[in-house]
C-alpha cells in the first residue's frame, strides 16, 4: 500500500494473472507522473475489480478503480488513497500493519520486516536494472551514429586532399606509380 499514491494502479502481466482480458478495461486517456521516475505514463484503461481483506469471520469487500499500466513492476498492483478512503483504513508504517473497521470488529493486517526489506531490495534491483537497459540502449544509439558509411569498404583506401604522383621505377617508360601526399615533410 501506498499512501503517497492519488491512484489504485494494477500491472497488465497482474491482469493476465487473474485471467481478464484487456478488452474490459476502459476510460484511462488521462497520464499521471511518478510511478516511474522521471517520466509520464500512459495507462492502458481503468477497470473495476473486488477487494476483499480479512477472515472468513470478518471481512470487508469493496469494488475498487484501478489504473492498468502496460509495464512491468515488482508487485502486483498498488493499493493507493483511494483504496484507504473506501475501506477506511489506517495504515501504521512503524509497525507494518493496516486497520479497517469490519463487521465484527478492527480487520487487521500485518507484514513482517523480513518480507517488506525483501520487497524493496527487489523493487531496488529492479529500477537498476532498468536504468541499466536504458543506458545500454543510450550507448548502442551512440555507438550506432559512428559507424562508418556501409559504402565503404574496410580494404579500400582514400588519398589525402592533394597527392602527387611518383613512378615506381624512374627508368622504366610503364605508367606505374604511387601516390603519396603532397604535403609530407622532407624530414
Amino acid at each position: 500500500m501506498d499512501g503517497g499514491s492519488g491512484l489504485n494502479i494494477l500491472y497488465a502481466n497482474t491482469l493476465e494473472l487473474l485471467e481478464l482480458d484487456q478488452l474490459q478495461l476502459w476510460g484511462g486517456a488521462a497520464p499521471f507522473h511518478g510511478i516511474v521516475p522521471g517520466k509520464r505514463t500512459w495507462p492502458l484503461g481503468r477497470i473495476d475489480l473486488p477487494v476483499c481483506f480479512g477472515t472468513p469471520s470478518n471481512y470487508r469487500k469493496e469494488v475498487l478503480t484501478f489504473e492498468v499500466v502496460g509495464f512491468k513492476g515488482t508487485y502486483h498492483a498498488i493499493l493507493g488513497r483511494p483504496c484507504y478512503a473506501k475501506f477506511m483504513a489506517v495504515p501504521n508504517y512503524m509497525y507494518l500493519k493496516l486497520k479497517m473497521p469490519g463487521p465484527n470488529g478492527v480487520i487487521t493486517i500485518e507484514s513482517t520486516y523480513e518480507h517488506a526489506y525483501d520487497c524493496d531490495v527487489e523493487c531496488i534491483e529492479y529500477a537498476e536494472a532498468i536504468v541499466e537497459a536504458e543506458t545500454l540502449i543510450v550507448n548502442l544509439d551512440q555507438l550506432g551514429s559512428e559507424v562508418p558509411d556501409s559504402k565503404r569498404h574496410a580494404g579500400t583506401f582514400e588519398p589525402a586532399e592533394a597527392v602527387k604522383l611518383v613512378p615506381v621505377d624512374p627508368t622504366c617508360p610503364d605508367d606505374r606509380a604511387l601516390r603519396i601526399s603532397a604535403t609530407l615533410d622532407i624530414k
